[in-house]
């Protein structure tokens, strides 16, 4: 089953490649795709392993349960596999993860996905807050989040697999509701 969330005003000077952005379950042979992308430096860190170690280490995205629970592929209006969103439920929030395929990062469609995954954690636990955690030197998701309505709440250091890196947590907070995808 799909649910589609449509974007109002931006999708049509998008891409076609990036038109049509909807949510569909995420199957095991998305998430087998999703473990091939592979991003230029300095993105390249947010490379998941190949599928077989993705696999063999018990990765959440590879794991069946975690991955109905939490993860959805994002489909474009030809149904092909554009990206992908993880909910991950914390005690008082729905923090993000989101990914676009790496041919279409910087093309536009990152603040579109942004904010059709935070209406989605929105209609999926409703009152309660969605935030996101960018690391502080990628400018040009900080730009996309900014543009979806995410707005900056907290800046910190975190010690990830790759090293310790300073993070910006930000909460998605719309300037204008009415605005908001339907």
């Amino acid at each position: 089953m799909t649910h589609r969330t449509e974007y109002r005003g931006a999708d049509g000077e998008l891409p076609a490649e990036l038109r049509g952005m909807r949510f569909a379950p995420m199957s095991e042979a998305h998430a087998e795709a999703i473990c091939g992308w592979r991003y230029p430096p300095p993105y390249d860190r947010f490379d998941w392993p190949p599928w077989e170690e993705a696999a063999a280490q018990g990765l959440e995205i590879a794991d069946p349960r975690i991955r109905e629970a939490q993860y959805v592929s994002v489909l474009n209006g030809r149904d092909e596999l554009i990206g992908y969103v993880q909910f991950f439920p914390l005690l008082n929030a729905t923090r993000l993860s989101l990914g676009l395929r790496p041919d279409l990062c910087g093309r536009g469609g990152g603040a579109v996905l942004a904010r059709l995954a935070a209406e989605e954690a929105l209609r999926r636990a409703p009152g309660i807050e969605v935030d996101l955690e960018v690391l502080a030197w990628n400018i040009r998701a900080i730009r996309a989040y900014e543009k979806a309505g995410f707005v900056l709440d907290d800046t910190y250091c975190r010690q990830p697999p790759s090293g310790p890196d300073i993070f910006h947590c930000m909460v998605y907070r719309p300037a204008n509701p009415q605005d908001r995808p339907s």
